[in-house]
């Protein structure tokens, strides 16, 4: 069951970012998710927009991740690359599991599905597990694009 995640479940959220960082940093992406990012703030504001979700898995939230409709400021320019289409979009960001949870990936992408056609999402070079779940699901790398401190990202898009 997927819900939208509410203020009080802000601790689990921080929990399940924790687990998907030490699951990244044990599988050698040790960037993407350092210095504090994503913040506490962040998620208080994906919460308050209504973009927050949780993955529950018989009563228990084993997942989490943002929902966002385009379009996202952060993918107005492409390099190298371009995106597949200019179709209306939804963005993907900030996965994260307990260890040993399998499916969320397929899990998050059916029911994004159902609230649009198309999606786009990022991830760091370094995110190999997320490139090839990107990969095994049909997404296309379009090229990258650049978050608002800088920081390059792997951008890809699927289009049903």
């Amino acid at each position: 069951m997927i819900k939208k995640a509410t203020i009080e479940d802000l601790d689990t959220i921080l929990l399940l970012i924790d687990e998907g960082r030490k699951k990244m940093i044990a599988e050698g992406n040790v960037n993407q998710w350092s210095g504090g990012r994503p913040s506490r703030e962040m998620f208080i504001k994906d919460i308050t927009e209504g973009v927050s979700h949780l993955v529950v898995l018989n009563g228990t939230p084993v997942a989490t991740f943002a929902l966002i409709e385009g379009p996202d400021p952060t993918y107005a320019r492409i390099y190298d690359g371009e995106w597949q289409n200019a179709k209306p979009y939804f963005v993907i960001h900030r996965v994260a599991s307990m260890a040993g949870v399998h499916g969320i990936m397929r899990a998050v992408l059916d029911y994004a599905f159902t609230l649009t056609d198309t999606i786009r999402i990022d991830t760091h070079e370094d995110n190999r597990t997320m490139r090839a779940l990107l990969e095994k699901y049909g997404f296309v790398y379009c090229g990258v694009i650049f978050l608002e401190n800088g920081d390059s990202r792997l951008a890809f898009q699927k289009s049903l």
